[in-house]
């Protein structure tokens, strides 16, 4: 990224400092704010609601609208209220992806119970050669984050040979994420163009979201998608942005605030988000 460097008066070297001592936030990271507010640009924030480890207890219940996270993001992934469908946010549209693999956008009025959005404002692009294997294609995503420690934004888009993907079904009573996964829609697609939507987490934040990556599929023509299981590829365009800050929408449901969130849910989101398969 590029360096800014000037002088300021001390009384704003200050006031930064009494800044940073407060929020614990970078420097730079307050400067950056800052700049993005004063010149109305957008600001890489990651909004997020709710948690995963919610999810996987079952506290499927719509609480925020898409309409809602417009305001907040263009690009991201989540999925909709009793888990109606996978979603997948690119280009300011937000499309759901049901288990009849049917695809479309969602309404401004559709509820949502999880979501991950971002102005997307990539830093870099780079390219990835053909991969064999969605194992191979997130060990190329690697070399293009700096750091183990922030939250990014990937956009991968290009020709695949091959992707699975799948949508859960909405769900009609009480139940956990692994269950409602049991019951899950899978799809498989070959020969096709289309982009990858995600983000990858830190594992220190795996009781917030999925730790590492996170990877949602839209083709091209808008008729196919879902969360990613496996795919093949022929060569794609990656682009990146790092995300300066996270913000989370906690619900207040009944359903939110009794459910026990104690416990490390990686396990059971492994369980839930992989191909079973493999």
């Amino acid at each position: 990224m590029p360096t800014l460097t000037c002088e300021i008066s001390q009384t704003l070297a200050d006031q930064l400092e009494r800044e940073r001592r407060r929020t614990g936030e970078p420097v730079s990271h307050i400067v950056m704010r800052a700049l993005a507010d004063a010149l109305q640009v957008e600001h890489a924030t990651l909004f997020q609601v709710s948690t995963s480890g919610a999810l996987v207890e079952g506290v499927f219940q719509g609480v925020v609208a898409v309409g809602t996270l417009k305001e907040h993001g263009d690009f991201g992934l989540g999925t909709f209220a009793d888990l109606d469908g996978e979603m997948v946010a690119l280009d300011g549209h937000y499309y759901q992806v049901r288990s009849s693999g049917a695809v479309g956008e969602a309404p401004d009025s559709a509820l949502v119970p999880f979501a991950v959005v971002t102005r997307f404002q990539p830093e870099r692009t780079v390219e990835v050669p053909a991969f064999e294997s969605l194992d191979a294609l997130l060990a190329a995503l690697d070399a293009a984050r700096e750091s183990g420690n922030l939250f990014f934004a990937l956009r991968a888009s290009g020709s695949f040979e091959y992707v699975k993907t799948r949508a859960v079904c909405k769900t009609e009573g009480p139940s956990s994420l692994e269950e409602a996964a049991s019951h899950q829609a899978e799809f498989e697609l070959t020969s096709v163009s289309g982009t990858l939507v995600g983000f990858w987490t830190p594992e220190y934040a795996r009781t917030v979201n999925v730790a590492g990556y996170h990877l949602h599929f839209l083709s091209d023509d808008r008729r196919h998608g879902g969360h990613v299981l496996a795919c093949r590829g022929l060569g794609l365009r990656v682009q990146v942005q790092r995300e300066a800050d996270f913000r989370l929408a906690i619900p207040e449901t009944p359903q939110f605030l009794k459910a026990d969130l104690t416990g490390d849910p990686s396990q059971a989101l492994d369980r839930a988000e992989r191909d079973r398969a493999c």
